[in-house]
């Protein structure tokens, strides 16, 4: 199975950039992973918030294969302990999903039609994260999913 992160933002994480290069290297260890940005659109100042979102969507969905099984990461999607997420993962490749794409959006979030694509909606936290924050949190729990799978010792739960 294949994970891919696909958000809006930049690539050059600032001062996250070396636990996320980390946990990126770290991944490729254990699964198929792909991390792709969708730069913020420029001169978007005179846009409604729809009018921004709709833009991103058509770039999101660009990335998105149609059999792919996608995750909004999305603060009204369902939380999970790191456990059960490594339980979501596992199922997903049990059942025979081949790519399965997590999303996280621009800052005021995601268009209706994505909502209307995706399979699941999965919240980081009920709190509002920053964008290359809430990419680092989905990092170290990917890795903490594939190594509770693995049984390794990373996970002391």
């Amino acid at each position: 199975m294949k994970i891919k992160l696909l958000f809006i933002g930049k690539e050059n994480a600032g001062y996250f950039h070396d636990a996320i290069t980390d946990y990126t290297q770290k991944l490729k260890y254990y699964i198929s992973f792909e991390s792709i940005a969708i730069p913020y659109l420029k001169s978007t100042k005179s846009w409604s918030p729809e009018e921004l979102k709709s833009k991103e969507k058509e770039l999101l969905l660009k990335k998105i294969d149609p059999t792919d099984y996608v995750v909004l990461l999305d603060e009204t999607g369902i939380e999970m302990t790191s456990v059960r997420f490594s339980e979501f993962l596992a199922r997903q490749q049990n059942v025979g999903t081949k790519n399965v794409t997590f999303v996280i959006g621009g800052i005021y979030g995601f268009a209706p039609e994505m909502y209307q694509r995706a399979n699941f909606k999965l919240s980081l936290s009920q709190m509002t994260l920053p964008h290359i924050l809430a990419r680092l949190l989905f990092l170290e729990q990917l890795y903490r999913a594939c190594t509770i799978l693995k049984g390794e010792p990373y996970h002391h739960a």
